[in-house]
């Protein structure tokens, strides 16, 4: 059989694209799959553009972000809109929550997606527990005087929200933060969870050490129950926006132990 150039050619690259695709297989073999997708939730008194810093990064590290406008309604109809985000991803998932948002992680945190969670001092609840009460155990954080209702609907006075969450950002800047905070309903601060994804998903924890919205003993002990790789940042409440660097190598952390 005479075996003509543009025949050995074809054969050559054949050869090539069957090893590449033996090697790619291999390779995908010995090495767990890492997270290239990021979900993340706001909570009280913020919106979904509170994460506009740390998306920015994410996506320069080449990741795809996404941020959930969360309903602040109800605790189900809160995670049901993670949870529908969370089923768009093409793979591996890390969530990341804020604050209150806390809850949503470990409630939807038990979806197949998701591969690692990370509590931004956020709320970290188990199973049925009362938050609330557990938040008593620790002196109140100066924010909660701050909070104001219109029949349902709560959101934080001005002065609360300079002073209390959002002491370390530029004033003009957290006035703009301020101007879109949206309003939650009485009714979502009654919700419990009924999962603890964390006792099953890798966890990471950023503990803001001047917070004056959640208590940072409050923060601590979460995360140290949790078991999570825990960080300390010297920053308010919004350490998302005053250290977006420091919060983005931690979920970039969490993207590796997917």
């Amino acid at each position: 059989m005479m075996i003509t150039r543009r025949s050995f050619s074809a054969a050559l690259v054949a050869g090539a694209a069957a090893s590449l695709t033996s090697t790619r297989g291999a390779a995908a073999a010995a090495a767990p799959a890492k997270a290239r997708n990021v979900v993340l939730v706001h909570g009280l008194f913020a919106d979904g553009s509170c994460w506009s810093e740390v998306i920015a990064r994410l996506q320069a590290a080449g990741l795809n972000a996404t941020s959930v406008q969360n309903p602040l309604t109800t605790l189900p109809e809160a995670v049901a809109s993670a949870q529908r985000v969370l089923a768009r991803q093409d793979g591996p998932t890390v969530l990341v929550g804020h604050s209150f948002s806390g809850m949503i992680v470990s409630e939807a945190g038990v979806h197949p997606n998701v591969s690692a969670l990370v509590y931004v001092a956020a709320r970290a609840p188990d199973a049925g527990e009362d938050y609330t009460a557990l938040a008593k155990k620790f002196p109140t954080p100066p924010a909660s005087a701050g909070i104001i209702f219109d029949g349902d609907e709560g959101r934080l006075s001005e002065e609360a929200f300079l002073r209390d969450f959002a002491g370390d950002l530029p004033e003009a800047k957290a006035k703009v933060l301020y101007a879109v905070q949206e309003p939650f309903q009485r009714a979502l601060l009654t919700g419990r969870t009924s999962q603890a994804a964390w006792r099953s998903k890798p966890s990471f924890y950023a503990v803001s050490t001047e917070d004056r919205t959640i208590n940072p003993d409050l923060e601590r002990f979460m995360a140290k129950r949790m078991g999570a790789k825990t960080i300390e940042v010297n920053a308010s409440h919004l350490s998302l926006i005053s250290h977006p660097d420091v919060i983005t190598d931690l979920i970039l952390e969490a993207t590796q132990r997917s």
